[in-house]
């Protein structure tokens, strides 16, 4: 079998690199809304509580206000989300360049000569 050309390989190297990145991204991504479902969750409890709610800090529970505590959830959620929104375009682009990547190797391997 004939070696692929040099211009070939870069790409499939690029692509592969690609393909890693929109991986760990994804995983990323998807750690993040499991983050904001917590969130989400977490912030239902408190305002749905009746009473004192309490928050943990590190190995300690303690008593928290619960409008400090909502005030705090909501901030965390707004992170997240941004977070969010700044990895799903970091996905598109990944997506987009591995979708190029693969268009412009399968062009060029249907330009090589066969055997």
């Amino acid at each position: 079998m004939d070696q692929l050309p040099t211009e070939i390989e870069k790409k499939l190297a690029e692509f592969q690199s690609a393909q890693e990145q929109l991986q760990a991204i994804s995983s990323q991504k998807f750690q993040l809304k499991m983050q904001e479902d917590e969130l989400d969750s977490a912030l239902k409890s408190v305002k749905e509580a009746n009473g004192k709610v309490f928050k943990s800090t590190g190995f300690v529970v303690v008593e928290a206000e619960k409008d400090k505590l909502t005030a705090e959830l909501e901030e965390k959620k707004e992170s997240v989300a941004v977070r969010l929104q700044v990895v799903s375009k970091q996905e598109d682009k990944f997506k987009k360049r591995a979708l190029e990547l693969r268009t412009e190797i399968e062009a060029a391997a249907k330009q090589m000569p066969k055997n």
